[in-house]
């Protein structure tokens, strides 16, 4: 079997993506992630670009991936020894250093200005400098597929100038994500055939088609040997190939995973999941419930048909199992579900039910009846375990809520600045006990995060002998829809939420009042977590 390499460049091309912008602390949360998942490669950024990607470099974690810095190839009219910009990436003092040159002979005379010969010298002097330094050098060829389409036997005296000047690595770059998977293993193929060792070659796609992971698959089939990618697909414009998408497809897929080995051992493989779940986490982004292997619907089962074959065999429908990648398959209640639907579901909840139990008849009616009025299960699953439950007559009742208030006041403060404030009150029976708990939602800033969170803080303050099962809760995500139109029209809300186990789940409330919607939500939320840790 192949050893097949792994690079990562989320802390690089992964904070090119809109929106997102790392600090130097999360960055090195993400490098022990990366580290611990197996990954050969981890480019930290651009030292001397940002202070961020300096400050990072100041205090790195140690790894036993290859910390590696990125940069460019020296300027034309210097020496190599005298550009400031590869002294500052030199300076990060990494094992390895990936610098990006050009390949195409219109940005050589476009973007550079430059004749072809002299950017030919700058990739061989700057690699020969890297490697002079005893640092490893990796070369990225930048537009190669666009450069080799235009002038291909330039585009192949570019990646030879980074060999003969002591690469490790060259890397075919898909710079603007234009070029399709088939020709991306066309010319894999044809540059290996041209006299690059496919075990000096490596592949770097963006997602602009849609076809990032096929691409480099394309190229490995081809005989590229070190993968590029990012977590989740990060990075600018439509993003990079995903790692996270490209490692399960290669340890899990033919003809990949019997002819090419990585360092991602199978505990690891089944830590995915939770490291990408943990990457939207510290850039507080909603996960894709659609994303393979890792989604929260990359195992749903909504239609009764797949749930009945689900329940005989798992590989009807599923193409790998949910727990090779940490996931968990889902059976998704609606008002398109039947009773294997069902069964499956409460089985999943660690509720047996005999088939034929007049109680599942029950359970599907109101389910179609309140998803009638607004409600919507497929995405709820805890508000549809506690709905169940209490048909099955196995809903504890550890706490009931008597009655709340919520008021939200505009004024103009001591400083003169007109702000909102919003206070909750919340009066629950615990234990044949009355208790009432009051909270505003102003924050350290001084500003109101709204009557919810108001709400959230008055309920999550006092719930006696089961407010440490609460005190690791968050709320991730709130949902708003308006069901209707007119005087007619109620409003969904449903809020996701995640303990520190990392467990999530999703409650939905339903009513003409938006407030009242969240407050049903919010209950149903500490409610599922107490009957998940009661059973733990």
């Amino acid at each position: 079997m192949t050893r097949l390499t792994l690079y990562d460049t989320t802390l690089r091309d992964g904070q090119q993506t809109q929106g997102v912008q790392f600090s130097a602390a999360e960055k090195t949360e993400i490098a022990v992630m990366l580290d611990a998942l197996g990954v050969d490669y981890i480019e930290g950024g651009w030292p001397g670009a940002n202070p961020t990607d300096s400050d990072f470099f100041a205090a790195a974690p140690p790894t036993r991936a290859t910390m590696t810095a990125f940069g460019m190839t020296k300027r034309a009219g210097r020496s190599a020894e005298n550009d400031d910009v590869l002294a500052a990436v030199l300076d990060a003092r990494t094992p390895a250093v990936c610098l990006v040159g050009k390949t195409h002979d219109y940005h050589v005379h476009e973007a550079l200005g430059i004749t072809l010969a002299e950017n030919l010298d700058n990739i061989a002097a700057s690699v020969a400098h890297v490697v002079a330094q005893g640092r490893e050098a990796i070369f990225d060829a930048e537009h190669f597929f666009d450069g080799h389409a235009a002038n291909p036997g330039y585009a192949l005296d570019c990646l030879r100038a980074a060999l003969d000047a002591g690469a490790r690595w060259v890397v075919l770059c898909d710079t603007n994500g234009g070029t399709l998977p088939d020709r991306i293993g066309e010319v894999t193929a044809q540059v290996i055939a041209a006299g690059i060792p496919g075990d000096r070659l490596g592949i770097h796609t963006h997602d602009d088609t849609g076809n990032a992971v096929a691409g480099t698959l394309a190229a490995v089939a081809a005989g590229a040997r070190q993968v590029q990618g990012t977590l989740n697909g990060l990075g600018e414009r439509c993003g990079n190939a995903s790692l996270t998408t490209l490692i399960p497809t290669l340890l899990l897929k033919e003809p990949f995973r019997s002819t090419l080995t990585t360092g991602i051992a199978a505990d690891a493989l089944a830590d995915l999941t939770r490291i990408s779940r943990r990457l939207d986490e510290i850039l507080n982004r909603v996960p894709l419930r659609s994303a393979p292997y890792v989604g929260a619907s990359a195992f749903a089962h909504k239609a009764g048909l797949h749930a009945s074959a689900i329940l005989k065999a798992p590989e009807t429908y599923e193409h790998v199992a949910p727990a090779a990648v940490g996931n968990a398959r889902v059976i998704p209640m609606s008002n398109q579900a039947g009773q294997s639907n069902l069964r499956a579901r409460l089985a999943g909840a660690g509720i047996a039910v005999e088939p034929g139990d007049p109680a599942l008849a029950r359970i599907l009616t109101t389910v179609k009846d309140r998803e009638d009025q607004g409600y919507a299960y497929d995405s709820a699953q805890a508000s549809f375990e506690l709905l169940a439950r209490a048909e099955l007559g196995l809903l504890p009742a550890f706490f009931e809520v008597e009655r709340y208030r919520v008021t939200v006041e505009r004024r103009v403060n001591a400083a003169g600045r007109r702000i909102s404030v919003s206070e909750a009150v919340v009066v629950a029976s615990i234990g044949g006990a009355r208790v009432m708990s009051v909270s505003d939602s102003v924050d350290a800033q001084g500003n109101d995060a709204g009557p919810v969170n108001a709400l959230w803080g008055a309920l999550a303050k006092d719930l006696g002998p089961w407010q440490s099962s609460i005190d690791d809760m968050a709320l991730a995500d709130f949902r708003v829809r308006i069901i209707g139109a007119g005087t007619d029209a109620v409003t969904r809300v449903t809020i996701d939420s995640v303990d520190g186990r990392g467990t999530a789940w999703s409650t939905v409330g339903v009513s003409p009042n938006i407030v009242d919607a969240s407050f049903e939500a919010l209950v149903e939320a500490i409610r599922w977590k107490l009957i998940r840790d009661a059973a733990a």
